[in-house]
């Protein structure tokens, strides 16, 4: 075990009022490529750039093609919690972690366990109707073919937060105050430069901000602690409970 996880470990074990905040790199050992890397989702080529086709507008005017990008590039139904997803499940169920907060809409962190998830970006799982508020899994828009309709004849689309939506003002506010109430605050998985999400971090006012990040950020500067090792890693060692986890799944 590095000097730095070890300093985790202790960090873990003399804190109860802990946040994590999360982005894309939390789920890539569960098989979910992410958005930024040299080999993420925004460096492939499609005839049209992600960001365009996961907009509101496009959504709108081309749902099909939304849809069909969509299921191809944004589901992944075999995925499974992997070690971070577990292991900070752990530390709510031992009563230490407050708030998981992620930018992913996965749902993989409800799916290892955690109750307090706070999903600034929503979930994918959750679908909804247009026209009559009608809710839906996910196996709708797997199983559908082209415009998933609700049996009212309503488009149902996917909870999450496209471009050009704002972000729930309830969950912001969960959130914000989570960091803000916070003593330990982990982030990883980030690159932290997605705004407004990014933004909430300058809410935290403890002594204790872990950064677990292969890549630098623009937070390092402030970092009281940095790990340059994967999450899954880094977290399942440091809560104690790497005999019982698989790195590849459940």
């Amino acid at each position: 075990m590095s000097n730095e996880i070890e300093k985790l470990k202790d960090i873990l074990q003399n804190s109860d009022n802990i946040v994590f905040f999360g982005g894309a790199g939390v789920s890539t050992e569960s098989g979910i490529p992410d958005f930024r890397s040299a080999d993420g989702l925004y460096n492939e080529s499609y005839n049209y750039p992600p960001e365009t086709i996961l907009s509101h507008s496009f959504f709108m005017e081309n749902t099909e093609e939304f849809y069909r990008f969509y299921r191809e590039k944004m589901l992944y139904p075999g995925a499974k919690p992997n070690n971070a997803h577990k292991a900070l499940a752990e530390l709510e169920k031992k009563g230490k972690l407050k708030a998981v907060i992620t930018q992913n809409v996965d749902g993989l962190h409800t799916l290892a366990g955690s109750k307090n998830v706070l999903e600034l970006h929503g979930s994918a799982l959750r679908n909804i109707c247009m026209s009559c508020k009608e809710c839906f899994s996910v196996d709708i828009i797997i199983e559908s073919k082209g415009i998933p309709l609700c049996p009212c004849g309503g488009v149902i689309k996917p909870d999450v937060v496209l471009y050009e939506e704002g972000l729930s003002p309830i969950v912001m506010s969960k959130a914000t105050k989570a960091i803000h109430d916070a003593d330990v605050l982990i982030i990883g998985g980030t690159s932290l430069n997605v705004y407004p999400a990014a933004g909430m971090i300058n809410h935290y006012r403890g002594n204790k901000l872990v950064l677990i990040n292969k890549t630098e950020t623009s937070f390092d500067r402030y970092a009281d602690l940095i790990i340059r090792e994967k999450i899954g890693v880094a977290l399942d060692s440091a809560v104690g409970k790497g005999e019982r986890y698989d790195i590849q799944g459940v």
